[in-house]
């Protein structure tokens, strides 16, 4: 292309990668937020401190994602930890209640941070077997998958529409069948508060970030912080790598973990659980769709300032959320998770040697029991981890962890 024609082609090739960005920012929050919101919730926090840790948690990974697109010139998005959310949904209220899960978000930030920093613990979580890990993540979904048929059968009228609308979506247009479900869910909740007079007051509207002093204790460390740190690295932080390998991208390993690290510790004490690098929601930013690959680190920039936005206006959506009959969000949450759900599911069972040690990981980690204080999901990793090693060769194992090839180039190209 000569220089003439370089000076007269229009600006609008930009827009390509900013639009990509909007896109990648409204899924992302709009499938998922009100998995964070019941998360939150479960875990002892009030209506006010679960809109702040959404507050949090949404600016913050606005903040890395900007940060890193700009540094390394990449399409590099973060994002909050859906499978972490979907734990604390699980897990509920520990010891301590609210501050000891505060301090729980601390400590898994704190986590991150220190993969970053020390090689040596992130080969450590790339030891635990893949199926292992997806298979916990399968049973802490299961639960919350099912709420929209229970929902369904209990409140028809509410959540039937809300359920065709992503049928009908998924046929049309996937990735925006769970947006499209929410927005009818939205409007199936302004029709109930309006019929009860049960409106949230405007005060309810005004960004606030309220701080929570952590308190520590070993039930929060070892229910919530241990496997909220395990699946933000199995189901987000190494499948976004590969992800964006799979794009032509070299994700630098350390600084991306370093910075959603202490990005976790930073929105904790107000409320934020954990982010981390964006998997699924990577791909709208980093796919051709964005545009020109030298362009696409735009798509990241305005994702993560589109998730700014996105976090000052999520205040007054989290109140009328919040302010609705339960089962309507759960209907959209486990909506949410179920493309989450196949996709554990099928790789806990993709290894025929270890499909007896993840089918029990999956299913104690869905029981939901709690012996010693500690969750079903420590347990449902303990349990899949000593049938797995008894039954089959320690090189099988090896061989089916969570090392991947571009995680490992990844890890020693960032330096």
């Amino acid at each position: 292309m000569s220089r003439t024609d370089a000076k007269t082609r229009p600006p609008t090739h930009l827009l390509v990668p900013v639009t990509a960005g909007l896109v990648c920012a409204l899924v992302g929050f709009t499938a998922a937020f009100a998995v964070v919101l019941g998360g939150l919730q479960a875990v002892g926090a009030t209506p006010r401190q679960a809109a702040s840790g959404l507050l949090a948690v949404t600016i913050t990974m606005g903040i890395a994602s900007v940060l890193l697109s700009w540094r390394f010139r990449m399409p590099i998005t973060s994002a909050w930890s859906t499978p972490g959310a979907a734990l604390l949904l699980s897990t509920g209220m520990v010891a301590g209640g609210w501050p000891a899960a505060i301090g729980a978000f601390v400590c898994c930030g704190v986590l991150l941070t220190v993969t970053g920093l020390w090689p040596g613990l992130a080969k450590l979580v790339q030891r635990i077997p893949v199926p292992l890990a997806q298979a916990m993540l399968a049973g802490i979904l299961l639960p919350l998958c099912i709420a929209p048929v229970t929902s369904l059968a209990s409140h028809p009228l509410s959540v039937l529409p809300i359920v065709l609308t992503w049928l009908v979506m998924t046929k049309l247009a996937p990735k925006w069948a769970v947006p499209a479900a929410l927005a009818v869910a939205l409007v199936v909740i302004l029709i109930h508060l309006s019929n009860n007079g049960n409106a949230p007051a405007a005060s309810a509207f005004i960004p606030v970030a309220e701080w929570t002093t952590p308190t520590f204790t070993i039930q929060a460390l070892t229910g919530i912080a241990l496997p909220l740190y395990i699946v933000t690295m199995a189901s987000q932080n190494i499948p976004g790598v590969a992800v964006m390998a799979g794009f032509g991208y070299q994700v630098p390993w350390r600084p991306a973990l370093v910075a959603t690290g202490f990005g976790s510790i930073v929105s904790a004490p107000f409320g934020g659980h954990a982010i981390n690098l964006a998997a699924i929601s990577a791909a709208l930013a980093a796919g051709p769709e964005a545009g020109r690959k030298e362009q696409r680190w735009i798509a990241g920039i305005t994702a993560g300032v589109a998730y700014i936005v996105l976090g000052l206006t999520s205040t007054g959506l989290a109140a009328a959320v919040l302010a609705a009959p339960p089962e309507i969000m759960q209907t959209v949450a486990g909506i949410a998770l179920f493309g989450a759900f196949a996709a554990a599911c099928a790789s806990a069972m993709a290894d025929p040697a270890l499909r007896l040690p993840a089918a029990v990981t999956m299913l104690v980690a869905a029981s939901g029991v709690q012996i010693a204080g500690l969750s079903s999901a420590f347990w449902a990793l303990l349990a899949g981890c000593l049938i797995a090693v008894a039954i089959s060769p320690w090189r099988k194992l090896r061989k089916a962890s969570t090392v991947h090839a571009a995680t490992t180039a990844n890890e020693t190209s960032s330096g």
